[in-house]
């Protein structure tokens, strides 16, 4: 029975094994590696993926990374290509062809059909002297000297080459675009960084009758229930224009108390906080969140141009949608 130091043991070679596969790798990054880069860089349509098998997984991944990156791509299965998905390809397109043999019947059987589209195609395979590999208008060479699988038989070191090849393709493709956070924000409008970068004050924030908001001359106590009533721990102050004359929040409160005075008999503009800090509707949430980081405070009002208030955000408006 295999103790706990076998398997930390089987554990520890098999990252060692994959890790020198990894940096053979940087030699292989040179004229042929950006030969295909300038490929890449060129296609007028989209960059097709295909591979078979583990190859076909890895493919899955590396079009995936490539579409999240600022390369349009998507992957095709070679069985079905053979079958009808071929008609997805056009002739702007590029091809990147994933086998480690260079042989794999499926994908060698593709490469006339690539030649007659007159597609521009792109080979990662272990070997050298494959049919893939000949064939194609760049090899990138992901071969391995051992599997990490002591038969040396099933796929490990060799998928995790070709995955990094495939990664250090999208990233310097990426970085020759000149792609952005908020373009990756686009691809990912679903994660917190789109959210972050793509969602706005007016996205969020309390309009309407959840807009808490009393006259000037409002005493004190129809104030305080209007800051519990709109649950935002603060209010706006309008004056006869509606527009902002200042906010009184839970900490205006404390200290109100703390100064003896008498909430029934206060009107709440002599306790409010004047010149508060507020902003648009239009800023990005991220923008508001840093506001409030800055300035110290838990909440704002939004204002248009003629100081009116038009809304209002807090700090739990902005943990709720995932801001924070």
């Amino acid at each position: 029975m295999k103790s706990a130091e076998d398997f930390i043991a089987s554990g520890r070679r098999t990252v060692d094994i994959e890790r020198r596969a990894v940096e053979a790798l940087q030699d292989r990054i040179n004229q042929t590696f950006a030969k295909a880069c300038e490929l890449l860089l060129a296609c007028r349509g989209r960059v097709v993926v295909t591979g078979m098998g583990k190859s076909g997984h890895i493919g899955n991944k590396i079009a995936a990374t490539l579409a999240s990156t600022g390369t349009p791509s998507f992957f095709v299965h070679p069985g079905e290509a053979q079958h009808g998905d071929m008609g997805m390809i056009t002739a702007d397109d590029v091809v990147i062809a994933l086998s480690n043999s260079g042989n794999s019947s499926e994908v060698v059987t593709l490469i006339p059909l690539f030649k007659r589209l007159g597609i521009p195609m792109i080979a990662m395979t272990g070997n050298p002297k494959s049919a893939l590999a000949t064939s194609a208008d760049v090899h990138l060479n992901t071969g391995v000297d051992q599997e990490a699988c002591p038969l040396d038989l099933a796929p490990t070191s060799s998928t995790t080459s070709t995955l990094v090849m495939g990664d250090a393709l999208a990233i310097a493709l990426l970085e020759a675009r000149g792609f952005t956070a908020e373009d990756f924000a686009f691809s990912h409008p679903g994660g917190s960084l789109g959210r972050r970068l793509l969602l706005k004050v007016s996205d969020i924030m309390h309009t309407g009758s959840r807009l808490p908001v009393v006259e000037e001359g409002t005493d004190l106590r129809n104030a305080l229930l209007e800051v519990t009533g709109k649950g935002m721990g603060m209010t706006a102050i309008t004056d006869g224009q509606r527009r902002l004359r200042g906010i009184f929040t839970d900490g205006d409160l404390r200290r109100t108390l703390d100064n003896g005075i008498d909430p029934r008999s206060t009107r709440v503009e002599e306790v409010m906080t004047e010149n508060c800090v507020t902003i648009t509707s239009d800023i990005l949430a991220a923008e508001a969140l840093k506001v409030m980081e800055d300035h110290k405070i838990s909440g704002l009002i939004c204002v248009d141009d003629e100081k009116h208030p038009v809304g209002a955000i807090n700090m739990h408006d902005l943990l709720k949608a995932g801001v924070v």
